[in-house]
């Protein structure tokens, strides 16, 4: 059994995820920000803790990880502004990586997505810059910290029912049901081989343990 720690515990993936988590034996903290989730949050056999990671400092975010085995970012701005955006993607993903080495939390999941990084090619007028730069950004923090990291990268998010398939081959993103995003990060966070590695991925019709594994 680990201690599972999700930032961004009511968002659909970290609600999806939580349930995973808790049948596979694990201890899960679902961090929120609006404490009026927090039944929802009991309801998926996670503890709700109430904190706003966009405006906690490294030290802050220490403590709520002082007692995690494993990290999972599954946090997000969700669009809406620039700034906004850079602060929660960039800057607060950033301060959780340094708080998961504080706090000594070796295991830690970062939630991106397909395409992200340096080279996202994503033009600066449009909408979606601010959170391909962040995510870039964090990302890359993220593969030079001193921790057992791994980055997923789903293609764009359905509502669709969980196939428990994907393909993690793919030269270009299509589609991928959050339920099944959560079962890859469930799945990653048991298996060592993701262990420093981005795996990016959309449905598809291999087996999700088989399809992640090095």
């Amino acid at each position: 059994m680990a201690h599972i720690t999700i930032i961004g515990g009511h968002g659909k993936v970290g609600l999806l995820l939580a349930p995973l988590l808790v049948e596979a034996g694990h201890e899960v903290t679902s961090v929120i920000r609006n404490p009026d989730h927090s039944d929802d949050i009991v309801r998926t056999g996670a503890t709700p803790l109430v904190a706003d990671v966009s405006s906690s400092d490294t030290d802050s975010i220490t403590e709520i990880l002082a007692a995690s085995d494993a990290v999972v970012w599954s946090a997000g701005a969700g669009g809406g502004s620039a700034e906004r955006t850079y602060a929660v993607d960039r800057d607060a993903a950033i301060r959780s990586i340094d708080a998961a080495v504080a706090a000594e939390a070796r295991r830690y999941l970062m939630v991106s997505y397909f395409g992200a990084g340096p080279d996202h090619g994503v033009d600066p007028s449009d909408d979606f810059f601010a959170y391909a730069e962040s995510k870039a950004a964090a990302d890359e923090h993220l593969q030079k910290a001193d921790l057992d990291w791994t980055i997923l990268a789903p293609s764009a998010l359905t509502l669709d029912e969980p196939a428990g398939r994907i393909d993690a081959d793919a030269d270009e993103g299509t589609s991928v049901s959050r339920a099944d995003v959560a079962a890859v990060i469930a799945a990653a966070l048991a298996d060592p081989s993701t262990i420093g590695r981005t795996i990016s991925f959309n449905n598809g019709d291999q087996p999700i343990a088989e399809a992640i594994s090095a």
